[in-house]
This record gives structure tokens, sequence and C-alpha cells, in this order.
């Protein structure tokens, strides 16, 4: 928004840093500032500024750059500027772990937007130096027009950024289609230059839309369109369908659990773990998160568990208070909203037998590790790959078969289907859309549908009618 409410204060000196002389102003309600290594630098940028204002010209809020200067700086832009622009745009309001994926899609489309490859930093040292510097906002020095860090990179990071900055093609060539195409092929590519999975170049390409979308809304294009759509580009082709052969049976899933509880107190622990993931097809993340606040569990009968929140581990270096966990709504749900699950009574009499055993956390979780924290998926991971090795057979366990614990909610979700329970109310209780459910359990429903067909075909049968 341009307005005419500016304030341009004096130069500030910060000794300890590198570059001591600070240059801040106000631009309607959003501050703004700019580091120099000499004083006659930030001088000169305050009486450019001062200038500007004199002449009248309105100041852009989100920028903090006079009118004139924003036009010229719209025409020279580059991409990298730009991506980084999205990512402090984005930052505050992502979680940790889209911040983490913003940061390896640009990281990867990036070095593909160059004017030249003259010079050009090992792959690998550029690719760090995207990913753990430029495109993480917590290594920054409040706003990104400070152009500062919190700490000095080291020197072939350094020089990487440097290189990058000097030779990234200016975004308004993104209206080029063969530019575009070179994105595509760099995010269709891991860092070994062999084919990426087919989600991960499915993510990047959805994250390269949104920055190419703030383009347009930033009007660095002459035609208002995102240059995606004029491009004929397959992406590689996903397996969103649960295969039949991963799904375990109640009996199987039964055999599984016995197989963790077997293992010692440990196992014990996390066998209630992997029933709230079949039995009330909670994601681990969800399960990993359960309070005792959130279960009602009646001495006879159904009980319920009121989901709220997962936990999802991103790092570190990417949530705003430095723990390598951060708290998540549930999946493509409103920040606040919640899940009410059915549960079985005899799993009800398990999640009592679990909590008086083993009690909770002090923040009322169910599950943790063996000092209270966060359960972890390599822990869990190898409990549940040791528990298949005992209780399968040597086929089963070469097999699909329950491979990873995430299995388990498939397994509930079928098991749910071919009950006969309603489509709607399997997907409400699994916290999908119906949309999501006929494409991802597609084969699954096909089989109850084949029950279906031979229960109508009894039926019939019984009426006398014509086979």
């Amino acid at each position: 928004m341009l307005t005419y409410d500016v304030r341009i204060y004096g130069i500030e000196l910060r000794r300890d840093r590198p570059k001591p002389y600070r240059l801040r102003w106000l631009v309607g309600q959003r501050k703004h500032s700019k580091s120099y290594k000499l004083k006659p630098q930030a001088d000169g940028r305050r009486a450019e500024l001062m200038s500007a204002l004199r002449l009248g010209e309105q100041f852009d809020e989100e920028s903090g750059l006079p009118v004139s200067e924003l036009r010229a700086r719209k025409n020279s832009i580059t991409w990298y500027e730009h991506t980084r622009a999205f990512i402090d745009r984005k930052w505050d309001s992502a979680p940790a772990k889209s911040r983490k994926n913003f940061a390896d899609a640009l990281a990867t489309i990036t070095p593909a937007l160059v004017r030249t490859q003259a010079g050009r930093p090992d792959t690998r040292v550029l690719r760090r130096a995207l990913y753990g510097w430029a495109y993480n906002k917590n290594r920054w020095d409040g706003e990104l027009s400070a152009g500062t860090w919190k700490e000095e990179p080291p020197p072939e990071i350094e020089k990487a950024l440097s290189w990058i900055t000097k030779h990234s093609l200016p975004v308004a060539r993104l209206e080029d289609t063969e530019v575009v195409r070179l994105a595509l092929d760099a995010l269709a590519l891991k860092l070994d230059g062999t084919p990426a999975a087919a989600r991960t170049a499915q993510r990047k390409r959805a994250c390269l839309s949104d920055v190419l979308g703030l383009a347009v809304e930033k009007k660095y294009f002459t035609v208002p369109v995102n240059p995606l759509k004029a491009v004929q580009w397959v992406a590689p082709k996903s397996v969103q369908e649960v295969d039949p052969e991963s799904v375990a049976n109640p009996r199987q899933v039964r055999t599984l659990i016995s197989g963790v509880r077997e293992q010692g107190p440990r196992g014990e622990h996390l066998a209630a773990f992997f029933g709230c993931l079949y039995h009330a097809a909670m994601r681990p993340a969800e399960a990993a998160a359960l309070k005792r606040a959130q279960c009602h569990l009646p001495e006879s009968g159904w009980g319920t568990l009121t989901l709220r929140h997962g936990v999802v581990r991103a790092g570190r270096g990417w949530t705003d208070d430095g723990r390598a966990h951060e708290q998540r709504g549930l999946k493509a749900r409103a920040a606040k909203d919640s899940r009410l699950v059915p549960i079985p009574p005899h799993f009800v009499r398990t999640l009592r037998a679990h909590l008086d055993k083993f009690g909770t956390a002090p923040d009322g979780r169910l599950f943790r590790t063996s000092r209270g924290g966060v359960l972890q998926e390599t822990g869990y991971g190898e409990v549940w790959a040791r528990a298949r090795e005992k209780a399968l057979t040597d086929e089963e366990a070469a097999s699909l078969l329950a491979r990873r614990p995430y299995d388990l909610r498939h397994a509930g979700v079928s098991f749910w289907l071919s009950s006969g329970v309603d489509a709607m109310e399997v997907a409400r209780r699994a916290g999908h859309s119906i949309a999501v459910l006929h494409r991802v359990y597609a084969k699954v429903l096909a089989q109850t549908r084949e029950i279906a067909n031979r229960r109508i075909d009894a039926a019939m049968r019984e009426w006398g009618e014509p086979e």
C-alpha cells in the first residue's frame, strides 16, 4: 500500500555488528532498516530517502521504497530477491515443516535460473547456502531489508550467496515458457541428477506456482497470468491409492501388536500407541500428541478420543522457539478444529490399562520417550520393524504388508469400510474429505463393492430372481 506517512530516523551505531551503521525508517505502520559498514554509505542512503520525501513521493509500506525506486526495482528485481521476499512474507504464518519445504523447493529451483554457469560454486555448497541461510529467516537479522545475518556465514557460504545474488535471472524472464521449463526440469530431479519422487516434485511445483503467483500480484509480469499455465509439463505420476497388499486384517494386526508388546517395557508402552493408529485411524503425529484430557474412557462400552492437534518434527532451525518439534492443528483443518473418534470397548480397556501402568507425561501425553520427550519416528519405527520380523512369516515380512506404522491407519480405515460403515462417516472419523477417501481408498472401496454385489446376489436368489 502506498502512503505519505513516512518517518526517517537518524543513523544508529551498533559497534558489535559487522555492519554497524543502521538506518531505520517507518512507512505507515511498518518498520524498515538497512545496515552499512561505513557511515557515509548510511548517510547517503538517508539523503536519498529524505529527497524522495521532500519531493512529495509516496512510499510503499511493504518494501519501504519511494515510488520512483519501486518502479525501477520492479523492472530489475531478480528471481533470488523475489524468492527471499516470498519467504519473508510466508514465514510468520507458516508451520515449521512448511517453512522447511519452501526452502527445499526454492533451493532446488533457484540454481537453475541463472544468467551464466561461469564461476558457479559447488552444487552442494550452493544448496547449503540457499537452504540453510538465504531461505531460513531464523538466520536473518531482523527484516529482509536489513540485509544482515545473526551470525557471520562461513566464507564458502558467503561466496555462494554473492554469486547467486549477482547471476540470478530477473524475475520478469519467467514470462518466457522456456525459462519456466528450466525451473520445472530442475525440481523433477534430485541433487545427484536422478529423478525425484513424484510427490516431492509435485510439492515443489506447488511452491513454484505460489512464488509465481506472488510475482503476478506484485505486477512483475506484463500479463497478469501465472506463467505456469502456459507450459505443457506433465508431473511425475504419484501413487495415492492404498495398496490392498499393505493392509493388514484384524487378526494380523493383533499378532503384530502382540509382537510389539513382547519387546519388554519399551514395547509394552508402545502397544497402545500402535493401537491408536489402528482402532482410531490416527496419524502418528496425532497419537504422539494425545493427552489424557482428550480421552473419554468409560468402565464399559465404547469410548471416544477427541483429537485436536499433532506434533511434528521439523528441526530446531525452523521453529520459532528453537525446539525440534512443533505442535500443529489437525491436518487440513482450522487451527482450533477437533475430530471425535469413537473407539471400541476392548481398546478402551487397553488405554485404561496403559494409563494405570505408565501414567502420563507432565503435560498429560499418553506416549513419550524414556526421558519424557516426544516419540521419535526412528524409535517406534525400530520397534515396529522387529515386531514384523517376529510376528509375520518370511513371505509376509518380505511383502508390503504393514511395512510402515502408518499402514495401521490404512488398515483401520479399510476395516471400517469393509464392515459396511457409511463412507461419509469413515471420512469424518479419519479426518478426510469424502473426495480424498474415494481417491486414496479406491481399491479398498472396489473390494467392498464386490462384497455388496455378492450380498445382493444372495438376496436375489432368495426371492427366486434369475442369475
